[in-house]
């Protein structure tokens, strides 16, 4: 049975990493001590709802978790670097620490190491998330011991409910452009003077002014979605930004 260690300081174990092409150790007081940190543990680097999910919701929250006194977030998975190094560059995560634990044994000394070798994964981590201040456990949310690979608590979502329920998301805010457009570069740089981060989709020439106006009910760029609504083109997008003043 898998143990909630909450009250407890986390296992002091010293780490291989690679940094800048170099193998470089990295303690658990290097990460912990002084500093409030998340970590989330997962079973495998470039696995389906880890990199659907479970690190994207942690990296677009990181802004939220900075301003609520999260000092670091840690992505924890029983990896080799080269492979973590690598799942980092292709989830876009630089809002993350990504930390692997190639030989199981942080992962071990926090009761965490379990059997995957049904699916040929060997021994990995069970999925959880915790809180630690200061080395110290403060709160932690352990996937339920069931078949399969539950992911019920160990969210992002979970945890900023925990640590400040009435905190503030930021905006999901996509843009359709093509490029050279000078409507879609004012439109960017409206959303960055308003501080807002903003996912682009570039319409290729394979994209017609058909399939744009099935998208959007619009035949030009750009044209941005804040939160699932239609803002529309950058005339549009301005002023909505000016009256959120």
């Amino acid at each position: 049975m898998l143990q909630n260690r909450e009250g407890q300081t986390v296992p002091n174990v010293t780490l291989q990493t690679r940094q800048n092409a170099d193998w470089a150790t990295i303690s658990t007081d290097d990460l912990f001590a002084g500093k409030t940190v998340i970590v989330f543990s997962l079973p495998g680097a470039f696995t389906p709802t880890c990199s659907s999910t479970h690190v994207p919701g942690y990296n677009e929250l990181a802004p939220t978790f900075k301003s609520n006194g999260v000092d670091e977030i840690i992505c924890v998975s029983v990896n080799d670097p080269f492979v973590m190094n690598e799942w980092k560059k292709e989830q876009k995560a630089d809002n993350i620490t990504f930390l692997p634990d190639g030989n199981g044994e942080f992962t071990e000394k926090m009761g965490m190491l379990v059997n995957k070798e049904d699916l040929g994964f060997g021994k990995r981590s069970w999925r959880y998330s915790m809180l630690v201040k200061d080395k110290t456990i403060e709160k932690m949310f352990i996937e339920p011991e069931v078949e399969g690979d539950p992911f019920e608590v160990s969210d992002a979502e979970t945890m900023l409910k925990y640590i400040n329920p009435e905190a503030k998301k930021p905006e999901c805010v996509s843009l359709l452009t093509k490029e050279g457009c000078p409507y879609c570069a004012r439109a960017k740089a409206a959303l960055k003077e308003h501080g807002f981060e903003y996912e682009e989709i570039v319409l290729k020439d394979d994209i017609t002014t058909r399939s744009l106006r099935a998208i959007s009910g619009a035949t030009t760029v750009p044209q941005v979605y804040i939160n699932g609504k239609h803002i529309g083109g950058s005339d549009d997008l301005i002023q909505y930004l000016n009256q959120q003043r």
